[in-house]
């Protein structure tokens, strides 16, 4: 019998044609990318590198395991654990390899750090008009001290020293002469951040000290909390057991004592003297107390008065005279200079204290009306009546930037209500400083900081809404009129002022390029990226040049900002084959300050070499991807068939 066998033919499957396809486009891609990125892994970067790199990452992916999985369903092994894990093992591997190509790494927010800073931003300027007043600004942890201070003001005319002898920060138009009585007036009446910061004033006695001459003149730090309000309700004191400072610790006096051993320093609350009143040395009265002139001024009703007191070391000191020299019986006015020294902070009052309404610590209120003729500009006529500052400085390293109505306004400033700015500025004009203080430091971290109504700490606003007392913007410029009229050069309009900044550099990261500087091809433009970041005023811009000719000509192309990639990008032209290319980064801040990254590091020059005829790749492709249809194509017809 004879037996009938039918010719049987296996179709292929469709699933594992598919699955070969699958594989096929993998080890195509993937033999791409091994051929254009030969013996340069560099190239790796470049957009099709990028696209077979993804390809064959994901086809693979899928491929293997499929076809691994179908070899495992058909043996016995399968069913054991040993196999099922191998399974899992390689379809998690498979996800993974997928998730990376599609998703990318996945990267976590960091938390904001509360007790972070508010950064400002500042811009110079120069003035439009004339005369002009100078305001010296320094910025940031690095650059907020009273010796970059007074370089800044040196660097721009403005010496620090009086000497005989010209040099850095000194010469004979100098501010404080080796044998001055120099009289540090601070805020004193409140304490933690609603006084002068104790850091900033052990700076300024090191700088007096340190006179290139040799210091051999006196210094003493004063001020009047009136005896009443304050922080204790009984006015101010120089010896707080909270201060403004890093360490809370550190009073003014403590900062005094550190000194007292090779200086002749001291301090003096006239907190002491202010009820008593008294006359003049030269009227034959030695005591303590304050002089307190009995008519009102004719235009801003207020009675002038000063303090006049022996320091520790036995000088007689008029706030208004000078020096008394007991023996001649006389005056020495200009061997007393006084450095106006308060902090910034927001008033409940009058909006705003800064160096101007600085001087009701000046006065004594008990014994006139002074406090309710900051209205009427009261303390623009204590200045010129009294002792005009010899300088200004203006503390906000910490400043209160809540602006009145605020429950939290000043002149209190707990710790926690205080916002970190570290900015130090100075200038001889105390109503200009008042002015940009006020406009630029404490109405931007107002702002900041989440405060939308500003105009009771705004210099230029009238309104008296949100204060007890008078608009901020009315009062100043009252001020300024009584100073004015006795001839000093004092403003409140900044086309008047010249703003000097300093803060620290923009920082330029490490540029990359694509293509890389090993494969810039003939022609082809290169794409430069770069991170440059500013955390004190802000970038102002960046700009990247570039010289084919050994850097004796340079061209320049702006950078763009790409906020995608938080990256500043530009591009350069293609160059012709053998060109030799160097490129350099400048990026500006805000401030006026600049950083550059150049040609000294090797990621800074490349050359444009000759690239491959793109046909010789499409040949090479074809030839490979023939050669693996063949084989395919042989296996199939090789399958056992049934007869």
């Amino acid at each position: 019998m004879k037996n009938h066998h039918r010719k049987t033919v296996h179709v292929p499957n469709k699933n594992k044609f598919k699955k070969k396809n699958l594989l096929l486009f993998g080890v195509a891609s993937l033999f791409w990318l091994i051929f254009r990125t030969g013996t340069k892994p560099s190239r790796i970067v470049y957009p099709c590198q990028q696209a077979a790199l993804a390809n064959s990452s994901i086809l693979l992916s899928l491929s293997i395991p499929l076809s691994l999985t179908s070899v495992f369903m058909k043996t016995k092994k399968f069913l054991s654990k040993k196999g099922t894990t191998i399974v899992l093992l390689i379809m998690v591997a498979s996800v993974i390899l997928i998730s990376e190509q599609i998703l990318g790494s996945i990267q976590s927010t960091g938390a904001v750090d509360p007790n972070q800073e508010i950064n400002l931003s500042f811009e110079p300027r120069d003035a439009m008009a004339f005369p002009a007043s100078n305001i010296y600004v320094v910025k940031g942890r690095a650059y907020s001290h009273i010796r970059e201070l007074v370089n800044l003001m040196g660097s721009h005319g403005l010496l620090f020293y009086e000497s005989g002898t010209t040099g850095v920060n000194r010469g004979p138009e100098g501010l404080i002469a080796r044998d001055d009585l120099v009289l540090i007036k601070i805020n004193c009446q409140w304490d933690a951040r609603g006084g002068t910061n104790t850091d900033l004033l052990k700076e300024l006695i090191q700088m007096i000290v340190d006179h290139p001459d040799g210091f051999m003149g006196e210094i003493v730090v004063a001020d009047n909390g009136q005896a009443q309000y304050g922080s204790s309700g009984n006015g101010g004191s120089l010896n707080w057991a909270n201060n403004n400072a890093e360490d809370h610790s550190q009073s003014a006096q403590d900062v005094v004592d550190m000194f007292t051993v090779s200086y002749n320093a001291s301090t003096f609350l006239w907190d002491t003297i202010t009820l008593k009143s008294v006359g003049e040395y030269s009227e034959g009265d030695i005591n303590d107390g304050y002089v307190v002139n009995q008519t009102t001024d004719p235009v801003t009703g207020i009675k002038v008065s000063y303090p006049k007191f022996r320091t520790k070391f036995g000088t007689y000191i008029s706030f208004k005279n000078g020096i008394w020299n007991h023996i001649t019986e006389s005056y020495n006015s200009e061997k007393l200079k006084v450095i106006n020294f308060p902090v910034l902070k927001s008033h409940s009052g009058y909006g705003v204290t800064a160096s101007v309404k600085h001087y009701m610590g000046v006065v004594s209120a008990k014994q006139t009306n002074a406090h309710t003729k900051v209205a009427t500009g009261g303390m623009g006529t204590e200045m010129v009546e009294t002792r005009f500052p010899t300088l200004n400085i203006l503390d906000a390293i910490w400043v209160n930037a809540n602006p009145a109505p605020s429950s939290s306004c000043g002149p209190s400033t707990p710790y926690g209500v205080a916002t970190r700015v570290n900015t130090v500025m100075a200038s001889t004009d105390p109503v200009a400083l008042a002015y940009w203080g006020s406009k630029n430091v404490l109405m931007q971290a107002a702002r900041l900081t989440g405060y939308t109504n500003t105009h009771t700490i705004n210099p230029d606003n009238t309104n008296p809404s949100g204060v007890w007392g008078e608009a901020f913007g009315v009062w100043l410029e009252l001020s300024k009129n009584g100073i004015a009229a006795k001839g000093y050069n004092v403003t409140t309009e900044e086309n008047h002022m010249n703003v000097y900044v300093k803060s620290e550099a923009p920082e330029i990261g490490i540029p990359s390029q694509i293509p890389p500087s090993n494969n810039v091809m003939t022609g082809e433009e290169v794409k430069v990226s770069v991170n440059v970041t500013d955390a004190e005023s802000g970038v102002k811009n960046v700009t990247l040049f570039y010289a084919i000719n050994n850097g004796t000509t340079w061209e320049n192309r702006t950078m763009n900002y790409n906020t995608s990639k938080s990256l500043y990008e530009a591009t350069i032209p293609g160059q012709p084959a053998e060109t030799w290319v160097k490129f350099k980064i400048v990026a500006y801040n805000n401030a006026g300050n600049n950083a550059t990254r150049d040609g000294t590091e090797p990621y800074y020059t490349y050359q444009a070499i000759p690239e491959f005829p793109s046909v010789h790749i499409l040949l090479i492709i074809f030839t490979i991807t023939t050669l693996l249809i063949i084989i395919i194509l042989y296996k199939r017809k090789s399958y056992p068939r049934i007869l």
